[in-house]
């Protein structure tokens, strides 16, 4: 197979792929990209050639760039084991550990481990922050803007991350753990 037949068959997969993550119908696609359905079929088979202005058109319909409809099967996969994700303690007992290794810039995800009596002060963000706490195992409270929330295993309190919030495992004989997942306000937004 030559490499223009590799295109081909990258493009076929990732068109059919992406229409059908965004529930797409050929003809929908066709209709929102201004060209005939049996141009996107063509594709989709593997066996069209495509003039860059069609390929501009499905991106943009697709709202995607066109390297991504062109990119040829990649797994990028990466093992981190648990010593190589960082952790930090923070409080009284407590241990925040991120849940992803790798940087997100949109938010902060961290596992909280809270020994018994366990108790630390939240950051406050900037205005608009919204952040979600859910209770894997034991007890936390959450105290947001000097109003009590008592989570057990299972519960999930959201709140705005700009007010003032603390957390603690009131069980002074047993831990807890809970996930933390922050989404951050864009800054001057």
């Amino acid at each position: 197979m030559d490499k223009t037949q590799h295109v081909a068959t990258h493009l076929a997969r990732n068109l059919a792929a992406l229409r059908h993550v965004r529930t797409l119908t050929q003809g929908a696609l066709a209709k929102s990209s201004g060209l005939p359905r049996s141009t996107i079929a063509n594709l989709e088979s593997g066996v069209g050639n495509p003039s860059l202005a069609v390929l501009l058109k499905v991106a943009g319909a697709l709202g995607v760039p066109i390297e991504e409809l062109l990119a040829s099967p990649r797994a990028k996969v990466r093992k981190w084991s648990e010593s190589d994700v960082s952790s930090q303690s923070r409080g009284n007992g407590v241990t925040l550990r991120g849940l992803i290794p790798e940087p997100m810039p949109e938010g902060i995800l961290s596992v909280m481990d809270f020994a018994p009596g366990g108790a630390m002060r939240g950051t406050p963000h900037l205005p608009g922050t919204r952040e979600y706490f859910t209770c894997l195992e034991g007890q936390v409270t959450i105290f947001v803007a000097g109003e009590r929330n008592d989570l057990v295993r299972g519960d999930v309190l959201a709140f705005p991350g700009n007010v003032p919030h603390s957390y603690q495992n009131p069980d002074a004989t047993r831990g807890a753990r809970g996930v933390s997942v922050v989404i951050l306000a864009k800054a001057g937004v």
